[in-house]
């Protein structure tokens, strides 16, 4: 907490101060009513009192009244202001360190829980600064100061507020021990019924198609059960805290006068009245000093997930990026050539490498397709080249350069990418096209558009290229997700282009007529294919066959199916006799 803390402004820091100055004299308001309770209780037992004296004192005391609640709500709006300006920015750091994060950042932290921490993290937080901050400062000033005012009045009457507060701490302390943990859990179950909820609406179709909606319901029951019995063990242990309070508040009372009484009793008559206004003003410190206490109780109720918070937040913030900015490489000699040099990679905490030895080289305006069975590390090689990963063994080159020099905008200016899963954004179809940093031109748009074979289907939507865009693109098919996907690569006019098995989805004739279209539109251009159909392939300049993340084969379609088994085995799987033979 206190390393979240840090990040506070300067002049949030001032208001800080401003705060604890209005608190002092909230205090100090507040502690000054017995003084004047004092003189009253004097003045109405003593002869010759008037009674202008007890109005001028209760005047007195009504002032102090409003200048309390006055201070109050000043340091409120202090408070308030420095947490809504502390999570917003909180929010947009979290962001934007979960933007710098490499897929092996996001998979270590899981969606879900960054989601939670960006939002629930954050609100806990936010209260601790809001009602915490003023209760851990009041709190003890109120506390100390009361003690200090009644120091000397009665050995017995203190004695009596020493033991009511020890009995207080110790019942804090049993309190917090058996919740701290409790709150810990709270937080990851948190994680979870996100994960669960977000699975159960992505794969909605798959759970109604296979009539799992009682088995998602368990799944979500068993979580959700352990969600509640955590958060009334908490509640049920918590709500403790009130009738302790309660008790002890009453219990002092109660002390108070029974020891009043007796000192009363044993004193001698003209220090009757003395007693008896010390007594009022010894219950009315008591108090103070009990409500403190409570204080201290509702912050101890509100600290222990905020803590939690705090500390899964700084997980995210402090964890180095494993893909980091290089110093940057400029203008290149060589425009549009990819190379890998015995590239070796392996997931993190994985056992074995996922790619061993990959050797090959891309050059302006080639086409280089990859192919291989499920799991062979196709898309993990293209995955380097836009640094998603970082190569754990050997050099990946983009235009003769390491891809680590580079600056991480500088790379991906030279990169089309079209993801293995089509992804669109809400909005319409023009901001889909022209994402990021294109700044394409109208005509760049609609060229993009017709390459990428959505001419007909954007034509044909109502408001063409300004059709609205669902969430995820739900109301546009497969296909349809595809060809925008490609058109958007096409929009950014780059010198390497990536296809991750993108034509997956298009039936055969829209493929052929697609990749022509491709090779005329992209010609000066180096090109990145990943595949599992030979025919979208079978024209590229090479081949590569890969087989438990190695190059099995390398070459053109003709030469791979005499010389590459595993080739020849993929091709009779996919082609006829006679498609074979031609």
């Amino acid at each position: 907490m206190f390393k979240l803390l840090k990040r506070l402004k300067p002049i949030e820091w001032m208001f800080v101060v401003f705060g604890v100055f209005f608190i002092v004299a909230q205090v100090y308001l507040d502690l000054k009513m017995p003084d004047y309770m004092n003189k009253i209780t004097l003045i109405s037992q003593g002869k010759g009192g008037e009674l202008g004296d007890i109005w001028l004192n209760g005047l007195y005391m009504l002032l102090c009244t409003l200048g309390s609640v006055a201070c109050s709500i000043i340091t409120s709006l202090f408070f308030v202001r420095i947490a809504a300006d502390y999570s917003a920015r909180l929010r947009e750091d979290l962001y934007t360190k979960v933007q710098s994060f490499s897929m092996a950042e996001i998979s270590k932290f899981s969606t879900p829980s960054l989601i939670t921490r960006s939002t629930n993290d954050v609100q806990q937080v936010q209260m601790l600064i809001v009602f915490g901050l003023q209760m851990i400062i009041k709190a003890p000033i109120t506390a100390v100061w009361a003690i200090v005012k009644i120091a000397g009045k009665s050995w017995q009457w203190s004695a009596a507020v020493g033991v009511a507060v020890g009995f207080m701490v110790v019942c804090i302390v049993i309190i917090m021990l058996l919740v701290s943990k409790k709150f810990k859990r709270l937080q990851v179950l948190t994680d979870k019924l996100n994960q669960t909820t977000r699975e159960n609406l992505i794969g909605i179709r798959v759970v109604r198609a296979y009539n799992a909606e009682k088995y998602q319901e368990q799944k979500f029951e068993e979580l959700n059960s352990e969600f509640t019995s955590t958060n009334l063990f908490t509640g049920r242990t918590m709500a403790f805290m009130n009738p302790v309070m309660s008790g002890v508040m009453n219990g002092i009372s109660l002390a108070i006068y029974w020891i009043g009484a007796f000192i009363i009793s044993q004193a001698q008559l003209w220090q009757v009245n003395g007693l008896f206004a010390d007594m009022v003003v010894f219950m009315a410190y008591g108090m103070q000093i009990i409500s403190a206490f409570m204080m201290l109780t509702m912050m101890f109720m509100i600290a222990p997930r905020a803590f939690v918070s705090a500390r899964r937040i700084n997980e995210v913030l402090q964890t180095k990026t494993s893909v980091s900015d290089g110093a940057g490489v400029g203008k290149t000699d060589i425009v549009g050539e990819v190379e890998f040099k015995d590239v070796s990679f392996r997931y993190p905490d994985a056992e074995e490498d996922v790619l061993s030895n990959i050797s090959f080289k891309a050059k302006k305006g080639q086409t280089i397709a990859l192919i291989g069975a499920t799991g062979c590390g196709k898309s993990t090689i293209v995955n380097l080249v836009s640094r998603f990963y970082d190569a754990t063994g050997g050099e990946v080159l983009i235009d003769g350069h390491n891809v680590k020099e580079y600056k991480k905008d500088e790379l991906y200016k030279k990169i089309g990418y079209v993801s293995q899963k089509a992804v669109l954004f809400s909005g319409d179809i023009r901001s889909n096209v022209d994402f990021g940093d294109n700044n394409a031109s109208e005509q760049t748009i609609e060229n993009a558009i017709e390459v990428s074979q959505s001419e007909d289907f954007v034509n044909g939507t109502k408001g063409g290229i300004d059709a609205h865009v669902a969430q995820g693109g739900t109301n546009f098919s497969g296909g349809q997700k595809q060809r925008l996907s490609i058109a958007r690569a096409i929009a950014r006019d780059a010198e390497i282009y990536i296809f991750d098995d993108t034509f997956s989805a298009l039936d055969f004739k829209t493929d052929k007529i697609l990749r022509q279209t491709l090779k005329k539109q992209m010609k000066d251009a180096t090109i990145l294919i990943v595949a599992q159909r030979i025919g979208t392939i079978k024209d590229a300049d090479q081949i590569i066959v890969l087989e438990d993340g190695k190059i099995v084969g390398q070459g053109k379609h003709k030469a791979l199916l005499k010389n590459c088994p595993t080739y020849l085995e993929i091709a009779k799987s996919q082609l006829s006799e006679e498609e074979l033979n031609a």
